[in-house]
């Protein structure tokens, strides 16, 4: 029992443990509705066409960080349930505040001006304390919470009440603006503490003490310290702390993603996918597990939350997964492990997908398109790795209500794929024929195409019979057939959402909006159409036999109204650890840029790493593991990215290997969203615990142990960036990329589960563990063989620059002092613009050369140029030119180790028959 209260409370997390009276609680839904209201109202462009309420960028992440910091005071206990100790959060804040009036009584004694400031901060920090050591139930608000909220709700909307004022004094806060940001910052971080734990809050403490004591800090990481002011001014009172980019993005993109998956899961999108999964995989070996794994990727496409995947998958499949053998601690850990991929799965990722957006500075299309192969390679792992589960126990899957014979599903799966492939092709090319021709107009015929298209949909769905949910008194599967047709409409917003993002191109916030909106049209009329379509009987447990009709088109657009509100609270819910944890993260990336500790992450990281790139990456991923012992997949990617994701691309540009920045931000997202596996908190793992019944903490290292693939993709797309999609040029190396990388991870789950065709040996794992890493990356055998580039004196640069085709990258080694002394080598590639003579190609690029001899020179760079963001510098040297190498394809390594795998599995299927 005790596991299933910390599990529902773990799958509270993100909503809030607090259930207020009537009043209170309708207070909370009132602003969490307003709250939606509000994004929805800055996503779109009808502030533009009625020139009504324009919000300025900066203005917005105020107002949302107020809505988020309100929720959280409201939402949230002092206290956590789950706790089995009061926190020592109150005793710190005690001593804090009081330290401050000490400080106070200082200035007061010295007549130094800043006295009233470090009371009233002194004052708002004890005040935070004083929930914390007198609790309250979970069933009302104290009154202290509710000053609380208002106290940093005005705090955070400060930069919206002020933004004019504090415009005009940028550096130069005066003793109003100081007593607002200290206690804005002091409650930011209580606010942390109450719904992410205090992890983040303790880290973001660190920081901030880091700021202070610069100067007494040894002489690696030291600097010049800040006073009180300069730091709030750049944390609280800028856009370079807690304001900054992430709760830009936060504000911007994020909240509107989160809105489309909560409307949708509303609108029973969630429970379809349950039941198509059941309905197509329930009968194999198994079956409900290859079930959870497809209906949690499935509602991963939408969510972006692993704890809400777990809540809402696992309620049905990890029941059934028991039913058919699975243990326990088994069965959650496969349901943890299918939610936690859900955020590496497009459209809709991780939150922490939208911030590589503005860190790595490329669209969220290019973002999709570099994490689609791993993200779909990695659920293809997960559901073998459950087939040889299955295997190993002789489980069986699930009877069908209807039998079927292998020819006729081959025959349905193939007539399914390629109606859907027409369908896609005659969509594409149909509109895109409708945009030329009609021009102006075509975004209203567009607009009736998809209302018929959803019209048609649903009225298929009403005709088709009803499909009852698999469960204990209902065994049997449902007919596939009639289960697709009852919710096919659910994928139009699906196909609204991806089209605006990959075909339109318009931005992420704009495209969640059209999503968001189409789903508002959709939960106020499907009910409605419905009762059209169907009649009364689609209500007839709500409706009495003689309701007129116009009575039961009123109930049920009220229902979807009341549905559509509950939707939009429960997103706003669902964005509180979301907008907290980026704005407690924004002081974390506020100090690196006031005291420059990037540069000493570099030195720090190169000294423990011997300059060694693979520990290096060991390295940063054991720090990501570590942080994600305690914080949310969001704080961990910005403080990770923030610190480790330069230090990652520099060392490797000065080792020869050039890391692409999102394959280090990749890097980094992959390790982070194992926070929420990671034991002994990883909430998802305590949610599908809860469930199952079974031990949360050895459902969580189970989970880990299923999750290895996704602990060592990164490593291997950091070597390939061939399974990023970046550098493949045609579509036979697409296709040799995308066989090597299935083939690659199907080995690598047979090797770690110790199972192919029956149990493996310890020497047959060892060597699909060597089988899968030639697959996965045969260019680091190749490069033993024949290095990948010739390297040419650099006195050749503007030939190779002029041959270099149009849009390829020139590659090149450089050397030289850097702007703090340092001696600086290392590789870069430097796009190359419109064919030209080779001078005035790296002239466009934004440098400029100058030959002495055989010495070359870099005698200026362009600001704001590709040079520039190369961070190449004036003075440097250029040492080589580097050509790729005219050597054979690595691919043909794929050759020695498929018949090695062949060996394999012909020897253990000899061994199974023996």
């Amino acid at each position: 029992m005790q596991t299933d209260h910390q599990g529902m409370l773990a799958g509270q997390v993100e909503t809030g443990a607090r259930s207020p009276g009537k009043v209170t609680r309708g207070l909370i839904f009132a602003v969490a509705l307003a709250w939606s209201l509000f994004q929805i109202w800055i996503a779109s462009p009808l502030p533009y066409w009625f020139d009504i309420f324009i919000v300025s960028e900066t203005k917005a992440r105020s107002i949302h960080l107020a809505f988020a910091v309100l929720l959280a005071f409201l939402a949230f206990p002092a206290v956590n349930p789950m706790a089995r100790m009061r926190p020592l959060a109150g005793y710190f804040f005690i001593l804090v505040g009081l330290g401050l009036w000490g400080l106070a009584g200082y200035q007061v004694w010295h007549e130094l001006p800043r006295a009233g400031v470090f009371a009233a901060v002194g004052a708002g920090v004890l005040l935070a304390a004083w929930p914390l050591l007198r609790p309250a139930a979970l069933d009302r608000v104290p009154v202290a919470d509710w000053v609380l909220a208002m106290v940093a709700a005005l705090c955070a909307g400060y930069l919206f009440l002020f933004h004019d004022a504090l415009a005009q004094r940028p550096g130069a806060p005066t003793i109003p603006d100081l007593i607002v940001a200290g206690i804005g910052m002091a409650l930011l971080l209580e606010a942390t503490r109450r719904v992410l734990g205090p992890a983040l809050m303790v880290i973001a403490v660190i920081f901030l003490v880091y700021t202070f004591a610069g100067p007494w800090m040894p002489d690696l990481i030291a600097h010049r310290g800040a006073s009180f002011a300069r730091a709030m001014s750049q944390q609280w009172l800028s856009t370079e702390g807690v304001f900054g980019i992430a709760l830009g993005v936060s504000t911007s993109f994020v909240f509107l993603f989160v809105l489309f998956g909560a409307l949708l899961e509303k609108a029973g999108a969630g429970g379809y996918f349950i039941r198509v999964a059941f309905s197509l995989l329930g009968h194999l070996r198994g079956g409900p597990a290859k079930a959870a794994v497809v209906a949690s990727g499935m509602t991963g496409v939408v969510s972006g939350s692993s704890i809400a995947n777990v809540v809402t998958t696992g309620t049905f499949t990890i029941p059934l997964m028991k039913r058919v053998g699975f243990p326990a601690y088994k069965a959650g850990a496969v349901e943890v492990s299918s939610s936690v991929n859900g955020q590496l799965m497009p459209p809709v990722m991780g939150a922490a997908a939208f911030l590589m957006v503005e860190y790595v500075g490329i669209s969220y299309v290019e973002v999709i398109r570099h994490a689609f192969l791993p993200a779909v390679i990695a659920y293809i792992a997960l559901f073998y790795i459950v087939h040889l589960e299955a295997l190993k126990a002789g489980m069986e899957g699930l009877p069908r209500r209807v039998a079927s014979t292998v020819t006729g599903r081959l025959l349905g799966w193939g007539l399914t794929l390629s109606g859907l492939f027409v369908l896609a092709g005659a969509t594409y090319y149909g509109l895109g024929w409708i945009k030329t021709v009609s021009g102006d107009a075509s975004p209203y015929i567009i607009g009736v195409l998809v209302l018929a298209a959803y019209l048609g949909l649903l009225w298929t769905a009403c005709r088709a019979p009803a499909v009852q949910m698999v469960d204990d008194d209902h065994m049997e599967l449902p007919d596939p057939r009639s289960t697709i047709q009852g919710g096919l409409h659910f994928l139009l917003p699906v196909v609204v959402l991806v089209w605006c993002l990959v075909v339109e191109r318009l931005s992420p916030g704009l495209s969640a909006f059209w999503a968001v909106a189409f789903m508002i049209f959709i939960m106020l009329t499907q009910r409605p159409l419905i009762v059209l379509f169907r009649g009364q009987q689609a209500f007839a447990n709500d409706v009495p036999p003689d309701d007129p009709a116009a009575r039961s088109y009123l109930r049920a657009l009220l229902r979807g109204g009341h549905e559509l509100a509950d939707g939009m609270v429960k997103g706003a819910r669902n964005m509180v650890g979301i907008g907290v944890a980026t704005a407690a993260a924004g002081i974390i990336v506020g100090t690196v840029a006031m005291t420059g500790i990037g540069l000493a992450m570099t030195d720090m990281v190169e000294f423990l790493s011997g300059g060694n790139l693979l520990l290096m990456l060991l390295l940063t991923g054991l720090i990501c593991l570590v942080l994600g012992l305690g914080l949310p997949t969001t704080a961990n990617y910005i403080i990770v990215a923030t610190l480790m994701a330069p230090v990652i691309v520099e060392l490797g540009s000065q080792h020869g290997l050039l890391i692409p920045l999102i394959a280090a931000h990749l890097f980094v997202f992959y390790f982070g969203i194992m926070a929420d596996v990671t034991p002994p908190v990883g909430l998802a793992s305590f949610a599908a615990a809860a469930v199952s019944r079974a031990d949360p903490i050895r459902t969580g290292v189970q989970a880990f142990i299923y999750s290895l693939r996704t602990v060592t993709l990164p490593f291997l797309f950091v070597f390939n960036t061939q399974l990023l999609l970046i550098g493949v040029d045609s579509l036979w190396q697409l296709l040799l990329t995308v066989f090597g990388a299935l083939v690659g991870i199907l080995v690598f789950a047979a090797a770690t589960q110790g199972w192919l065709v029956t149990r493996s040996r310890i020497h047959e794992s060892i060597l699909l563990l060597g089988i899968s890493l030639v697959l996965f990356a045969p260019n680091l055998l190749m490069d033993r063989i024949e290095p990948r580039y010739d390297r040419l004196p650099p006195g050749e640069i503007q030939e190779i620059a002029e041959a270099t085709p149009q849009g390829g990258q020139l590659r090149f080694a450089v050397e030289g002092m850097d702007m703090d002394g340092r001696e600086v080598q290392r590789v870069v590639m430097l796009p190359m613009g419109d064919p030209g003579p080779g001078d005035e190609r790296l002239a466009d690029a934004g440098l400029g050369l100058m030959t002495l001899g055989d010495q070359v020179s870099i005698s200026f760079v362009s600001f704001g140029s590709p040079a520039e963001r190369m961070r190449l510098e004036s003075g440097w040297n250029v040492t080589e030119v580097m050509v790729p190498a005219d050597r054979p394809a690595p691919e043909w390594f794929y050759l020695p180790a498929l018949l090695l795998l062949g060996g394999i599995i012909a020897l253990q299927r000899r061994r199974a028959r023996g």
